[in-house]
């Protein structure tokens, strides 16, 4: 991007001395760097050399520079203080001051602190820029001295440490005046200056320019025009009125059509596989919407580390621009760990082994097994799972994923002994980036002893499932919807029974400010099982209440219809949860919840039987991998089993 024009309509309150062109050189390329990035004033730190572990170091500082020992030394003082403005305008111009941010790690040298304070100039100016101060003045003085002055000294006088002053005059505020958005190109290819965020009486803060300039581009790039860019920018601060005058002029460049795509960076994977699972509409309209689709989907398979979607650099003759997807293959065996404990349902271990993209063509191969209930529990009565799973993305198209698995499991909860060895096959389709759907069939022989007795059941079923998510983030939702519907028709060879099983949950999140500190979720689920009785029903599909993700307060799958005293499970169930969660730190939040619910034995949910009801709090510790949970749950109307409270400990939000 080119600034072609800057001006002012007066002078720009100068610094004294003989730099005085120097000195509104610095100014205008402060406010150049301002509207060109809008973080001149903030430069990032550098890259960190310790590990950083959910905010502790135990390899090293968070400072990012590895203590590294600085040659000569030379410690300072420095104070900043500001006329005009406010607290706030002060706090920012210290946080953008590297002499201030930095006076515990001296500089090298005289020379070195010299450089800093140079650096400090043009930084506070972007930073009053950036504010809608654009009469503002800076003068920094080391030791007395201007910053001229002391270049030309031998050695800064005084005692040491320097004393470093600088002295900030904020001047009045600015407003945007004239303002004006243009385009090279065919007329109303741009919106007015309103619909950019530019509106005249408001204060004329330079990121406003720099959003503006932003979304004229990405508006341009929208309508097939990958090569937008602004080719005028002219700013006039005109001091005798303090407003800001804005003209933008746009240059929307060639019109294009997606041309051929190919592939760079792979390794194992087969280029022409990433390129039908991109999905870029060869031969239609460039659109950046399609681009960030498209790296979404390639993302989402798992095989790659990054995936860079990157166009040609012209057009072609034929209107086509060629495209480029750069990606970095991530490493093809994976092995995980995890544990989870509540003081209802014990402790728990569980491990799993995957190859990545098995064949080339992002296929999985996964190993996985847990062990649960771990503690009083004897060997025989803890329960464990083994599976072995295979997925296929792309199997019937790009959008479709085929997966199989073959699994054993052993389930001990109260209420019954199961043992059960599951084969299934399914096919996932995506209809769009919200909404997607689940069909297929399996095969269970289950084992099982409850408060019926023994019985052995062999279950063939075919399963459909539709999902709709619009969650902002899976493991910490602060907005959106996630519903999923389930029914599966099945049969029952050894009881000859026919079944339907049918369930739905809807979790809806709502943050309350615009910090997503505060949020409110909530949660209702309910389900049907048409079948002759409840014993006809395995009773690890039948429907149970209670524990960690249902009624929590509750001992495991202890809420539901009993005989002589045991929970029997239902062919009915209804639940519901409620969250409000807060984040009273970057790292720290805190929860309260309450759930609801019951499992009945008819087919559908009978209220006359009333619900229970569970209440509790907790903690969240947020992480890069997602929030740490612990939560304390009392049931409100407990029944045999049930213990005074409940602590459940995991990762992610309860839902």
């Amino acid at each position: 991007m080119r600034i072609n024009e800057i001006r002012a309509a007066s002078p720009l309150a100068s610094m004294a001395g003989d730099a005085e062109d120097a000195r509104r050189q610095a100014r205008r390329r402060a406010l150049c760097a301002a509207l060109l990035a809008g973080t001149l004033f903030s430069l990032p730190p550098a890259p960190a050399q310790a590990l950083d572990l959910f905010g502790w170091w135990p390899f090293g500082s968070s400072r990012g520079e590895s203590e590294t020992a600085v040659v000569d030394p030379f410690p300072y003082t420095v104070a900043l203080t500001l006329t005009g403005g406010d607290a706030d305008l002060k706090e920012k111009l210290e946080s953008a001051s590297l002499l201030v941010d930095d006076a515990e790690r001296p500089p090298s040298g005289e020379a070195g602190l010299i450089a800093r304070a140079n650096s400090d100039f043009e930084r506070l100016v972007g930073r009053l820029y950036v504010e809608g101060y654009y009469a503002g003045t800076v003068d920094i003085r080391i030791a007395g001295l201007t910053l001229e002055a002391a270049l030309r000294m031998p050695s800064l006088p005084g005692p040491r440490p320097v004393p470093v002053a600088i002295r900030v005059s904020a001047g009045p505020l600015f407003t945007f005046g004239k303002l004006s958005v243009e385009s090279e190109g065919p007329a109303g290819q741009v919106g007015s200056p309103q619909s950019y965020g530019l509106v005249p009486g408001d204060t004329a803060n330079s990121d406003k320019v720099l959003r503006a300039e932003q979304r004229i581009v990405a508006d341009l790039k929208a309508t097939g025009h990958p090569f937008a860019r602004i080719e005028r920018r002219e700013i006039v601060a005109d001091h005798a009125t303090n407003r800001l005058d804005v003209r933008l002029v746009a240059a929307p460049g060639e019109a294009a059509r997606f041309g051929a795509v190919s592939v760079s960076g792979t390794e194992v994977t087969d280029p022409d596989f990433v390129v039908t699972q991109a999905m870029l509409p060869e031969g239609e309209a460039y659109s950046p919407q399609a681009i960030d689709r498209a790296t979404k989907r390639l993302s989402d398979l798992g095989i790659f580390s990054s995936v860079r979607i990157v166009p040609g650099e012209q057009v072609g003759p034929d209107g086509r621009l060629p495209m480029t997807i750069e990606v970095s293959e991530r490493k093809r065996n994976v092995i995980g760990v995890g544990a989870n404990w509540s003081s209802s349902e014990g402790f728990g271990v569980e491990s799993y082994w995957r190859r990545r993209n098995l064949f080339g063509r992002g296929e999985l191969l996964s190993l996985e097994g847990s062990i649960g209930r771990l503690g009083d529990n004897s060997l025989s009565d803890l329960e464990y799972a083994a599976r072995i799973a295979f997925e296929k993305p792309g199997a019937f198209g790009p959008l479709t994923t085929f997966t199989t698995s073959l699994s054993a499991k052993q389930e001990i909860p109260d209420a019954y002994r199961s043992r059960h060895v599951t084969l299934d096959a399914f096919v996932r389709r995506e209809f769009s980036e919200h909404l997607s759907a689940r069909v297929g069939a399996e095969v269970q022989f289950a084992d099982e002893t409850d408060v019926f007795g023994k019985r052995t059941y062999l279950l063939g079923g075919v399963i459909g499932e539709l999902a709709y998510d619009t969650r902002d983030d899976r493991l910490n939702p602060t907005k959106g919807l996630n519903a999923v519907i389930f029914a599966e028709p099945a049969y029952d060879a050894r009881g000859k029974t026919f079944m339907l099983f049918t369930r739905g949950q809807v979790a809806a999140y709502q943050a309350l400010d615009d910090a997503r500190r505060f949020v409110l979720a909530g949660r209702v689920g309910a389900g049907s099982i048409v079948a002759p009785s409840v014993r006809s029903v395995p009773a690890a599909r039948r429907f149970f209440s209670g524990g960690g993700g249902s009624i929590r307060g509750y001992a495991y799958r202890n809420v539901g219809p009993r005989l002589g005293g045991e929970v029997t499970g239902g062919r009915s169930y209804v639940e519901a949860s409620a969250e409000i969660r807060m984040k009273v730190t970057d790292t720290i939040g805190l929860v309260g919840f309450v759930d609801a619910g019951n499992s009945f034995s008819s087919i559908y949910p009978d209220f006359s039987q009333g619900l229970k009801v569970g209440v509790g709090a907790g903690i969240r510790y947020f992480t890069p991998v997602g929030p740490l949970r612990l939560d304390v749950a009392v049931p409100l109307n407990p029944e045999k089993d049930d213990p005074s409270f409940a602590v459940y400990v995991g990762l992610s939000q309860a839902f």
